[in-house]
């Protein structure tokens, strides 16, 4: 009889551990995690890396991304920080030969991308450190490049993300989507041996 009863406590606690597992599961987390690659030319890929916070009724742009740099706060040392554009780690974006983004050549490697928005214009950074947890601990002396951008109004975009469009072989338009805006961004090879 004690055989069969701790068989049946030790069947309940396997079926409640199961359960209990397949909940974590289906759990969403705040922000997904995502990437995306596009190919340009014959061998040129370019990969961004991001977590994907959702809009979720938040009032996004002059408020939970302030224009500007965001204030000060005890993660950066009370010094202001521009946007990590996503969530979690800062985004980052890398490719295998060097490419011309919005004019500028930028060296094959892998950048962490941060932006500084305004409700005109906005500063896109490719910065040479691309392992920061979010943008408290930026340095403008890492940056590689940065360029100026205007958004333009799109249809919502719930969860952020960022992609290509307007294909032509060796040249696209990168871009960050998200709530009603997209931050675009031109990239093309940068050698004619592609």
């Amino acid at each position: 009889m004690k055989r069969i009863l701790g068989f049946i406590v030790l069947c309940f606690f396997i079926i409640n551990l199961s359960s209990d597992l397949l909940a974590q599961e289906r759990r969403i987390p705040p922000s997904l995690r995502a990437n995306v690659t596009q190919r340009l030319g014959l061998e040129t890929d370019i990969t961004f890396d991001f977590s994907r916070p959702g809009v979720k009724g938040r009032k996004i742009y002059g408020d939970l991304v302030p224009y500007g740099f965001a204030p000060g706060n005890k993660y950066s040392d009370d010094k202001p920080f521009p946007w990590r554009a996503g969530a979690n780690k800062n985004s980052t974006i890398e490719f295998n030969t060097d490419l011309i983004i919005e004019g500028n050549r930028l060296a094959a490697g892998k950048y962490g991308i941060h932006m500084i928005p305004s409700k005109t214009t906005w500063i896109v950074i490719f910065s040479k450190n691309n392992e920061l947890w979010g943008s408290y601990e930026y340095n403008k002396d890492e940056d590689a490049l940065r360029i100026t951008v205007t958004p333009v109004k799109a249809p919502h975009c719930e969860w952020l993300t960022f992609g290509f469009e307007e294909l032509a072989g060796t040249s696209a338009v990168a871009y960050l989507h998200w709530e009603k805006l997209k931050i675009p961004f031109k990239i093309e090879l940068a050698g004619t041996d592609q």
